[in-house]
This record gives C-alpha cells, sequence and structure tokens, in this order.
C-alpha cells in the first residue's frame, strides 16, 4: 500500500510503497490522470529520482501519470546491505511494486544503469503491462560500466574487499572528480553533485556503493540487450552525441537491431544528458509517447 508524505509542486508527490520487504519512494506526478498509460522513470548510479524532476515538468501535456521511482539503495528508497541491486533484482522489487499500484500499458524510461533495468521489465517480468521503451544513454550488452566512471579502476572496484581497502574520504574525493566527467557542462554540474555525492558520504552509504558496483555484471545484461528485437513494441532510443560513458555507438548497434526503433542523438550532451540537455531528452520523449 502506497502512503503519500508530501505534496511537491502542484500535483507532484513524494509517496512510498512497499515491495518484496523493502520500502521504495517515488515521485508521481498526474496521478489523476489513472494508472494506464503511466510513464515510469528510472534513474542512473549514482542518482535518484530527482535526476528526473526537469523532466518531469515538461511531461505534464501528456496528461499521464508519471512515476520516478528511487531504486532499492537509492535516494529515500530503504539502502538495504547486503542486499540483490543488481538490475535483475531491482527489476525483481519493481515489479511488485508496479503490480499493486495497477500501472497497465506502461511507458518504460530508464536511463544508465535504469536503462539496464528496463530491458528486464520489458523483455521480461513486466511484457505484458509495457506499452512502449525508452532507452537514454542505456547499459548493454556486455557494456555495463566505464573504466573509470562513476569511480575511477572500476573493474577493482567490484573486487569484494574493495570497501576495506577505501578511506571514505578517498570515496567522496573520487565521485566528486569522476562525476564532472560524464556532462558536457562541469561547470554547472558543481550546482548539483552534492545531490548525487551526500547519499554516499557515510559508512554505510560507502558499503551500499561497492554494492551497486559489484553488481554491475556484464553477463547479466547481455542476452536481454539482445533479446530487445523481438518484444514488439516501440521503442525510443536517446543517446548524447558526447557520451563517453556508454558510447553512441552502443545506441547505434540497439537501432541496428531493434526493427522500427527510433534514435534520436542529442548534440552537446555527454552521458548525463538529464543535465546536460534536459529540454532536448524531454522533446524526444514527448514526440514519442504523443505518437504511440
Amino acid at each position: 500500500m502506497a502512503s503519500k508524505t508530501s505534496d511537491v509542486q502542484g500535483t507532484r508527490e513524494r509517496r512510498t510503497g512497499r515491495s518484496v520487504h523493502y520500502d521504495i519512494s517515488y515521485l508521481v506526478q498526474g496521478a489523476e490522470y489513472g494508472t494506464d498509460g503511466a510513464i515510469v522513470l528510472l534513474h542512473d548510479i549514482p542518482a535518484g529520482a530527482f535526476a528526473w524532476e526537469k523532466i518531469m515538468g515538461q511531461l505534464t501535456g501528456l496528461k499521464r501519470a508519471v512515476y520516478a521511482f528511487d531504486l532499492l539503495g537509492f535516494g529515500q528508497s530503504e539502502r538495504p546491505w547486503p542486499a540483490d541491486t543488481s538490475i535483475w533484482g531491482q527489476a525483481d522489487v519493481l515489479t511488485y511494486l508496479i503490480q499493486d499500484l495497477h500501472l497497465t500499458n506502461i511507458v518504460l524510461v530508464g536511463h544508465g544503469l535504469g536503462g539496464g533495468i528496463a530491458q528486464v521489465l520489458a523483455t521480461r517480468l513486466l511484457r505484458q503491462q509495457t506499452g512502449a521503451l525508452v532507452l537514454v544513454d542505456s547499459i548493454a550488452y556486455l557494456h555495463t560500466f566505464a573504466e573509470n566512471w562513476p569511480l575511477t579502476e572500476m573493474e577493482k572496484r567490484r573486487d569484494f574487499d574493495a570497501p576495506q581497502n577505501t578511506s571514505l574520504e578517498d570515496l567522496i574525493t573520487d565521485l566528486r572528480n569522476t562525476l564532472p566527467q560524464a556532462t558536457t557542462n562541469p561547470k554547472g554540474f558543481a550546482d548539483v553533485i552534492q545531490d548525487y555525492v551526500e547519499p554516499w558520504n557515510n559508512e554505510h552509504g560507502k558499503e551500499l556503493l561497492f554494492q551497486q558496483v559489484r553488481n554491475l555484471v556484464p553477463y547479466y545484461l547481455n542476452a536481454v540487450a539482445s533479446d530487445l528485437h523481438g518484444i514488439g513494441k516501440p521503442i525510443l532510443l536517446i543517446w548524447g552525441d558526447k557520451d563517453e560513458q556508454t558510447p553512441l555507438k552502443d545506441g547505434e548497434r540497439l537501432h541496428r537491431e531493434i526493427p522500427n526503433s527510433q534514435l534520436v542523438v542529442v548534440p552537446n550532451a555527454g552521458h548525463l544528458s538529464l543535465f546536460d540537455a534536459p529540454d532536448a531528452v524531454a522533446k524526444a520523449l514527448v514526440d514519442f509517447v504523443s505518437h504511440i
């Protein structure tokens, strides 16, 4: 059962739902439009639902409910450690919650890590409830993380002992140095970087972030991305032309291999395209949803 905790910007509210044995926090906008055709927004590592706020306001004209979830272990959702926070674990938790919310014919939108989760939902767990899929600078195939983002030496960070070998101070410094590399506007990003860093700035947060990194297992995603060609639903791909973390070539490969998919390349946008070019991302999303 979902509970409302506060109102945000008119019809946008922060709510909490229970799934499996976790509390999941989310923003909902336009709930008055009902549960059919809802837009579901899934964020990237190491962000939260807040990353979609500049996009959500531009979706009001679609007259659809919009749900932006804090993934398990992120934002205001429960932060369990240890827990399965792989794309499959995240998708499992979201499946129960989305079913409890009675969302149908949904438009799944995933950015980065959230795109991997959206692929699992669209091809497997919520195939019947999914009406369309949008992937924004998404992980795909065997590419599940960049070598030096959101931390340096990511392969080494996946070692089980990595948290014990990394001080909290060094972790936060690393995040502050690496995150701006995913944007074309690092100077402007300085105004919001605290939102991305602060949730991890304690010993529990450090363990949680390393848990997320350990669960970025390439072979978990490979077969799912390869199955997208067969879901038979409208698919939109949105990619920053300067994305160095999930390069445009991955989006172009998805576009080639998925019949009738659409690819929108956003100029002068890096991997954090929701920050670099929220207007362009929102326009692509509005145009797509308006014609399905």
